[in-house]
């Protein structure tokens, strides 16, 4: 029980906290303070699902039906590229707008997150539609969970479900401590420079991640 645990646990920590769509938009909300532990909850509980049906046997299934994979992959080169052109967009023309970060629990802070909350009440929505269009039209995401994940968990024979475990526990810690952790980041990134350089990086890596999809 416990090896198996311990060996979803480090696989599944090893494939999660690779530079990633996923990665990239929950470090953005937390740092943002935008709904990031829903953001983190979105993406934990995604990754849950899609390591239950790879450890159920989906993978196997979806072998059979390679247009499938083809469908999702053009779909996700598609978002994944306009999101990424989005974020250059606003490393070029910059809104101007910054992290004011006050100290950590002083009633500054807590009046700030205060607005922060009230003025992206609306948002919430497409936020999360956002997350779930990066985690399920990524077709990264199910070479790692459902294939990878549950050809390795197949190996462990009864517990299984045991390394599957491992795995969901590996990726609630990674999102929640993304989530949570990225608030810290906000000092450095006080300025409207250091969010057109955080932009520009979110831009690369999001069009370099659409053209692997698709590119031969």
């Amino acid at each position: 029980m416990l090896p198996s645990l311990i060996a979803g646990l480090g696989l599944g920590l090893s494939l999660i906290v690779a530079i990633g769509a996923q990665n990239l938009f929950v470090l953005r909300q937390g740092i943002r303070r935008q709904h990031a532990l829903a953001v983190a909850a979105v993406c934990a509980v995604s990754d849950a699902v899609l390591i239950v049906l790879g450890v159920s046997g989906l993978g196997l299934v979806l072998h059979t039906v390679p247009w499938l994979v083809d469908v999702v992959r053009w779909a996700g080169f598609a978002f994944l590229l306009v999101y990424g052109l989005l974020a250059a967009r606003r490393a070029l023309r910059p809104s101007g707008a910054a992290l004011r970060v006050e100290p950590a629990g002083s009633s500054a802070a807590r009046e700030q997150d205060g607005r922060a909350g009230t003025a992206t009440a609306t948002r919430l929505t497409p936020v999360l539609l956002t997350c779930l269009a990066l985690t399920w039209l990524n077709p990264h995401v199910y070479l790692d969970t459902v294939f990878l994940l549950g050809s390795v968990a197949s190996t462990h024979g009864e517990q299984r479900w045991w390394f599957a475990a491992g795995a969901v526990i590996a990726s609630v810690v990674w999102f929640f401590g993304l989530a949570v952790g990225a608030r810290y980041l906000g000092r450095w990134l006080a300025t409207p420079r250091a969010w057109r350089i955080l932009d520009g990086v979110i831009a690369v890596v999001m069009i370099a991640i659409a053209v692997s999809l698709v590119w031969p």
